[in-house]
């Protein structure tokens, strides 16, 4: 379902930094599709791949087909939202022999405002559990999987705290506690949804006039330890101890930031458009 079979899972794996021979996490073997893989991988694709939605913000098409993300995030080591993100990490665990399923969730971190179906997540089982697995929410997802059989269960995952909890109607909804708040960030439902029906989403979120990303500088690195996210000019970092540092971002310095941040490099001509772009936000 996921075109597993057309990735050149090495280049996946040295762009995420755990090639096969790797003595660290476990990977001084060849992969198998046990629990102790799943967090290696997933933890190492969010660490490493940055979530950006530059080609939307350029206008250029987001492809999702996987040779188009294997040349994209792979190999020109640029970073993706959650349709390019996910559908990239379910090639790679389908390739490694994990059964994995898609589903379609509804954010819920921008407040009480209904949104519709918009993200993309995964379940992935493992030995007859099931987990969900996101490297496509940005800054305050999770860098880990969550277990999904047992609703209600918290894990702790860097200086944040995520648990699944059940709602009427079979409904699922992904929390994070910091700082002794609980806070919703997005609810799914047990159907499946297939990469056809992503293509769908992704064609709302990168055409439609309403979409979160249009117009926007959006980039954020999550991980274990500090997160960093360029939401418009604002550039935050939130460190382990529950520091968090914000300042301005000029367009002149923006394509450096990019680099050193986040490590993007733009063609000379979309850093152009790009810097252009910036300099008529808000």
């Amino acid at each position: 379902m996921w075109s597993g079979d057309e990735l050149d899972l090495d280049a996946y794996l040295t762009r995420i930094g755990i090639g096969r021979g790797d003595e660290q996490e476990g990977q001084g073997r060849e992969l198998r599709p046990d629990l102790a893989t799943l967090y290696a991988v997933h933890r190492a694709h969010t660490a490493a791949i940055p979530f950006e939605s530059l080609d939307v913000t350029l206008g250029h098409p987001v492809a999702l087909d996987v040779g188009s993300l294997q040349d994209k995030l792979v190999h020109r080591r640029r970073g993706g939202y959650c349709y390019e993100q996910n559908s990239l990490l379910a090639a790679a665990l389908q390739r490694i022999g994990f059964e994995v399923s898609g589903r379609g969730a509804r954010n819920r971190a921008r407040g009480d405002t209904l949104l519709p179906v918009t993200h993309a997540v995964l379940v992935v089982t493992v030995e007859g559990e099931p987990w969900l697995c996101d490297a496509g929410f940005g800054y305050p997802g999770p860098f880990e999987p969550v277990p999904l059989g047992r609703p209600g269960v918290e894990v702790r995952q860097g200086e944040s705290t995520y648990a699944v909890h059940r709602e009427e109607g079979d409904v699922l909804v992904l929390r994070r506690l910091r700082e002794g708040t609980w806070q919703d960030l997005y609810a799914f439902t047990p159907q499946p949804y297939y990469p056809v029906d992503y293509v769908v989403l992704n064609h709302y979120s990168s055409s439609h006039p309403r979409s979160a990303f249009i117009g926007k500088v959006i980039v954020q690195r999550p991980g274990e330890d500090v997160r960093v996210a360029l939401l418009g000019r604002e550039l935050t970092h939130w460190y382990p101890d529950g520091r968090v540092e914000r300042g301005s971002v000029d367009p002149e310095g923006l394509i450096a930031l990019l680099d050193r941040e986040f490590g993007l490099r733009l063609s000379e001509r979309d850093a152009a458009d790009l810097v252009r772009i910036f300099r008529a936000e808000d």
